[in-house]
């Protein structure tokens, strides 16, 4: 994998950012989702890209494309990928495959909103978050393949979101018949 013009460009956002570390931060692009129909959903970005998502018929959807649980997990592991790639770039390191993939488990029963037989909430939200990561570099060591991997999550804005908990801010815009 080619890590030549990643190294380069990793490089020179750094220089940029340590004389102006006022520019690192700024918003993120939104990602609107609209309901089309059922539970299809269409998110957009502003560049024109779509997702669609969608459950599968056994809960109301069509079963024709991804859940959004599973454009979670694409987001986590691809995110990952994306960071432990720069971080070995930036090292020098020329990585000579690189896959990650992102498993979960989930109950159903909470996104139907249903009770356990004690009565309190069956959770929706994912478990057993697991990130399984497949990397060569010829030359490199186990140690320095392992750190280089964790240093590259700790850079990973979606692993750090899932892991560090962040606050979640809800606004509802009710609109008018």
């Amino acid at each position: 994998m080619k890590s030549d013009n990643l190294a380069t460009a990793l490089q020179r956002a750094r220089t940029v950012l340590h004389r102006r570390p006022d520019k690192g931060l700024q918003d993120d692009a939104p990602a609107i989702a609209r309901l089309e129909a059922g539970a299809r959903v269409v998110s957009r970005h502003a560049n024109g890209t779509e997702m669609v998502t969608d459950m599968p018929r056994e809960l109301g959807g069509g079963g024709a494309h991804v859940s959004p649980g599973w454009l979670f997990r694409a987001g986590l592991a691809s995110c990952a990928a994306t960071c432990i790639a720069m971080n070995a770039a930036a090292d020098g390191v020329v990585l000579e495959s690189l896959a990650v993939e992102a498993t979960s488990r989930s109950d159903t029963r909470g996104v139907l909103r249903m009770m356990e037989a004690d009565g309190t909430p069956v959770s929706a939200g994912a478990h057993d978050l697991t990130l399984q990561v497949r990397i060569r570099a010829a030359g490199i060591d186990p140690h320095t393949l392992r750190h280089m991997v964790e240093q590259g999550l700790r850079a990973s804005p979606i692993a750090v979101t899932v892991t560090g908990g962040a606050p979640l801010a809800l606004q509802v815009d009710i609109e008018a018949d």
